[in-house]
């Protein structure tokens, strides 16, 4: 299977340890939870971020990393009826609680959940730290982006 991701710098790109969002959390994990956040599609990658950015922080490059998952990876479902009815809105702890324990239990690679941004198609949030990760995921391609500023209303 293919992932997507995209990274807005050439350092990043071969960077799968999940520490920007240790660093920071995310929707689906907390500060101090190794996670890497994957797309099913390079498309709703790219939403994933540009919801998160300004025009005026838009990187004249980003790049597309396409990651190659063994059809051995296990990934947790999670289904969205089983969550709060409000769980597309930012911040929601209690999503954090769910991937937190999904990630940080490491019986699986990571789990797929539906998009926020677009709730028709898949993310899959990636444990860096699963036992076989390395083995289980590599890097396919990398493929430099120049974004269309027309996303931002520019012409």
């Amino acid at each position: 299977m293919e992932l997507f991701r995209i990274v807005k710098s050439k350092i990043r790109t071969t960077d799968l340890s999940g520490k920007g969002a240790f660093m920071a959390g995310g929707r689906w994990n907390s500060e101090g939870v190794y996670a890497l956040y994957t797309s099913e599609s390079s498309s709703l990658a790219m939403l994933e971020v540009l919801v998160h950015l300004h025009t005026e922080e838009l990187p004249s490059d980003m790049y597309l990393v396409i990651l190659e998952v063994s059809d051995e990876a296990e990934f947790e479902i999670i289904e969205s009826n089983n969550l709060p009815e409000d769980w597309r809105r930012s911040g929601h702890a209690e999503l954090k609680n769910i991937g937190d324990k999904i990630l940080k239990g490491r019986d699986k690679i990571g789990f797929k959940v539906l998009s926020a941004v677009f709730p028709f198609q898949y993310n899959f949030i990636l444990n860096p730290e699963f036992p076989e990760f390395s083995e289980l995921v590599k890097i396919k391609s990398i493929h430099l982006l120049k974004p269309d500023f027309r996303l931002f209303g520019n012409s």
